[in-house]
């Protein structure tokens, strides 16, 4: 009797705390529900709810064009033009054999029939890019790609097409100015090569293969290439990209991130693939300001030859017969050859020096030597602090002008 009492009594208390906790729910829905409700009803989205004193100082994304390469190619691609050099070629239909008496009997008639026939001139065209560097038409790009030209057409990206004259050029570096009659032109802006580092964007604008405005991108993959390094005979240490330059690019800018001219492209290089190499614009600019002021480039000349002299140079040196010379120096420019009646030879340079010093100037390399006389004006008076068997001097050359032939050895 009592087991069946408290079975009673559990059941009971079961139910009494199943139907409190139905009451309590149903109040919940009912007295909460509304309140709830109304309270979200005055409450601010829930975008805005979520932002915080911290997130008040951020400021949202702007919704203009993100893409620093299309904003780039957008500011100065309008300044980046296609030119199109044409020259005559004169050519000797036969060789000199054939004005020899025995082959004129042999055709006999013929001969002169065939001459007519056959076309002593042809005409050569080529293309490549340039870019606008002045409102009024002074346009820079690469030298071989309008050197001996007869006529040049210049293209803009507006479709116009203008007849270009040709400055000067600068085989040497590589650097040429064409130049057109019109105004208010676009322009490009440019900036510097000074303080770039391999792994900074390079982007390139041109018309490879005659396509008009082609935008490429890349890196800058090394800087200060050497032209011996790569297989060419300039006066210039390259910008390596790996942005895409094809035939047809030659001339053509290569800008930074922000848009400007960091240097000028050049094709020149055969068989290369993912490289790319542009003339530091600094080059290009104080090359084309004496191509626009006189038409030609006065070149500070020294007359020597060098070699980069370190432990390997030395050690081939040292049992060479052809080279008696002492040479007490690990590192510099060693001089192997003054051109005679040069103003070095006229200063008193001599072979077996080696070259410690230009113009103040560390000389750690027979390229930094000639990059440093680059830089200089015929005339001017350059110091150079040389060791010469265990005796250090210091020699002042007067630059010359450079030579259009050497003299032989």
């Amino acid at each position: 009797m009592n087991e069946k009492k408290l079975g009673y009594r559990k059941l009971f208390t079961s139910l009494a705390l199943l139907l409190t906790g139905v009451v309590l729910g149903a109040w919940a829905v009912v007295a909460g529900m509304p309140a709830t409700e109304a309270g979200l009803a005055n409450q601010p989205p829930l975008a805005i709810s979520l932002e915080s004193s911290e997130n008040k100082a951020v400021k949202p994304l702007p919704s203009d064009n993100l893409n620093f390469i299309a904003e780039a190619a957008r500011l100065t691609g309008p300044a980046v033009v296609r030119i199109n050099a044409s020259r005559t070629v004169t050519n000797d239909p036969f060789p000199d054999v054939f004005s020899d008496p025995f082959f004129r009997r042999f055709f006999g008639d013929d001969l002169p029939q065939l001459e007519r026939r056959m076309p002593r001139e042809r005409v050569e065209r080529g293309t490549g890019s340039g870019f606008i560097i002045d409102k009024n038409g002074d346009i820079i790009t690469n030298a071989h790609v309008v050197e001996g030209s007869n006529r040049v057409t210049v293209t803009l990206k507006d479709g116009r097409q203008l007849e270009g004259k040709v400055l000067g050029t600068d085989p040497l570096t590589d650097i040429a100015v064409v130049k057109v009659n019109a105004n208010n032109l676009p322009t490009v802006k440019i900036g510097s090569s000074a303080n770039l580092q391999p792994g900074e964007w390079a982007i390139a604008i041109g018309n490879p293969l005659g396509l008009d405005n082609t935008v490429t991108a890349g890196i800058i993959s090394a800087l200060g290439r050497r032209s011996g390094e790569i297989g060419v005979d300039k006066r210039v240490s390259f910008i390596q990209t790996d942005a895409a330059i094809n035939p047809g690019n030659s001339g053509g800018p290569l800008l930074n991130q922000k848009g400007e001219v960091i240097g000028v492209n050049t094709a020149i290089i055969q068989g290369a693939q993912g490289l790319g190499f542009s003339i530091p614009i600094e080059t290009a600019q104080r090359i084309a300001k004496q191509l626009i002021e006189t038409g030609s480039v006065k070149r500070a000349y020294l007359g020597i030859q060098m070699l980069t002299l370190d432990s390997d140079t030395k050690s081939r040196l040292k049992g060479d017969p052809n080279f008696p010379f002492v040479i007490t120096e690990d590192k510099g420019a060693l001089i192997t050859r003054v051109v005679p009646d040069s103003p070095a030879a006229k200063a008193g340079l001599k072979a077996g020096d080696v070259i410690l010093k230009v113009a103040g100037e560390p000389a750690e390399t027979a390229d930094r030597v000639q990059q440093i006389v680059e830089t200089k004006n015929v005339g001017d008076r350059i110091a150079m602090d040389i060791k010469r068997g265990r005796d250090n001097l210091t020699i002042t050359v007067e630059a010359g002008q450079f030579p259009r032939q050497f003299p032989e050895q």
